[in-house]
């Protein structure tokens, strides 16, 4: 199948929908699958007010129309409602040509929290856009849910995956006080990783009274004020691959506090490398960490975590191995089936 993908998200940026479609669009490639990108890349772009990270690609739905003409997919999917995804949505109706969506974000509340925009505003924007396609993929069943209640059709649950291999428990030292990230640090090590940015209400995590020591990997714009506000804390800044995974494994709890996360796939990368985790009853949490063995949900956030300190770190691997690319890359495989180009 010749795939047509469109995303606003891409690299550089570091983030859940990058490492998602990245991950699955590989998956679809061994499988045998031709996947075409247009990305940021492609295109003239700006950068994201409040979000320079994010790239606004210049483009319209005439260009638009033309690549994809020229690009004669079997299907096309529409990953992100950015400029590329406004523009590939409305050449899609004009070609008559059937479409698919995914749902990652919360924008309406990650806009909410920077500038004064009604989130009821943007949800009907969102509705709009989502609902002109066959089929939305949302990140969890209980997200689906609230959007069904917003009005958004033809939803679908969408799962995530991990690489079991990179973020592994091998990577737990035998004396992780002594030896590895976190060499010398009073312990408990209660870990954050992800962007630092005021939707992530990182805050929460940073103000509880927990024994030992709070460390957040990650970068964003809100990391000079929490480094200011909390001088305890400890900031390594951004790790990947190896690094990272030793973070996770060496840590003895990863705490979750967000409550606009759509998934949250650094769960999924902690589970894999045995830390438990702790987060309140929210959309993402909820929906993944369903064994109590390995994590805790709970509205009191400090006590989610000082529960989770508890827990099987074995249980936590087995549960994180339930999650495959493999799996996520089947639900959007089956979804592109039904939206097999057709004239209208």
């Amino acid at each position: 199948m010749n795939i047509l993908l469109v995303t606003d998200a891409w690299h550089p940026q570091v983030n859940g929908v990058v490492r998602t479609l990245v991950n699955v669009i590989g998956e679809l490639k061994r499988r045998g699958h031709n996947v075409i990108t247009v990305t940021p890349q492609d295109h003239v772009s700006v950068p994201m007010p409040t979000y320079p990270e994010i790239r606004l690609s210049l483009t319209t739905a005439r260009p638009m129309r033309k690549l994809l003409a020229d690009a004669a997919p079997d299907a096309v999917h529409i990953a992100t409602e950015g400029p590329l995804g406004l523009a590939a949505r409305k050449a899609c109706l004009q070609l008559g040509w059937r479409f698919s969506t995914s749902y990652h974000t919360r924008f309406p509340e990650y806009l909410n929290a920077r500038l004064p925009v009604p989130v009821d505003w943007t949800y009907g924007f969102l509705r709009r856009f989502h609902n002109a396609g066959n089929g939305c993929l949302v990140a969890t069943r209980s997200m689906a849910q609230e959007l069904r209640k917003k009005g958004f059709n033809n939803l679908v649950a969408w799962t995530r995956g991990v690489d079991h291999e990179l973020f592994n428990p091998a990577h737990r030292r035998e004396n992780p006080q002594k030896d590895g990230p976190y060499a010398g640090l009073e312990r408990p090590v209660f870990l954050n990783v992800g962007r630092i940015a005021t939707e992530k209400n990182i805050d929460a995590f940073l103000a509880l009274d927990l024994p030992g020591t709070k460390v957040v990997v990650g970068d964003g714009p809100d990391l000079p004020k929490l480094k200011a506000k909390y001088p305890g804390a400890v900031f390594p800044g951004v790790h990947k691959g190896v690094l990272l995974a030793e973070h996770y494994a060496n840590a003895d709890v990863f705490v979750f506090p967000s409550l606009t996360d759509t998934f949250g796939n650094v769960i999924l990368e902690a589970l894999s490398c045995g830390l438990p985790v702790a987060g309140f009853p929210v959309p993402g949490p909820i929906d993944i960490l369903t064994d109590p063995a390995c994590g805790v949900v709970d509205a009191d956030l400090r006590r989610a975590a000082l529960c989770a300190l508890d827990l099987d770190r074995a249980a936590a691997r087995r549960h994180a191995l339930g999650y495959t690319w493999q799996a996520c890359a089947g639900i959007l495989l089956s979804v592109l089936k039904t939206n097999l180009r057709e004239a209208a």
